[in-house]
């Protein structure tokens, strides 16, 4: 099973709001989840992003990949430079 870090898109028709989620690669989009590591609001100024550090580490730890987006988002919260520190420790 290849767990994926993804977006997963809530709110209201064009108003979107964003679950960061780990996910088996193969589910829809919106489909089942197995864990929720935080939110992404790009409508308010500026966009607001939580992101539940030790959960994102614990799954990037394991092998789960992010996509291009959250990917960002994690090099934005400064997550993807402490996961590459610890694994060159």
């Amino acid at each position: 099973m290849a767990v994926k870090l993804r977006l997963k898109r809530m709110g209201a028709k064009k108003r979107p709001f964003y679950r960061v989620v780990a996910t088996d690669s193969r589910n829809a989009r919106n489909g089942a989840v197995i864990e929720e590591i935080g939110y992404y609001n790009p409508i308010v100024e500026p966009a607001e992003v939580k992101i539940d550090e030790a959960l994102a580490m614990k799954w990037l730890a394991n092998g789960a990949i992010p996509t291009d987006t959250v990917r960002g988002l994690f090099k934005q919260e400064g997550i993807m430079k402490k996961f590459h520190e610890s694994k060159t420790k």
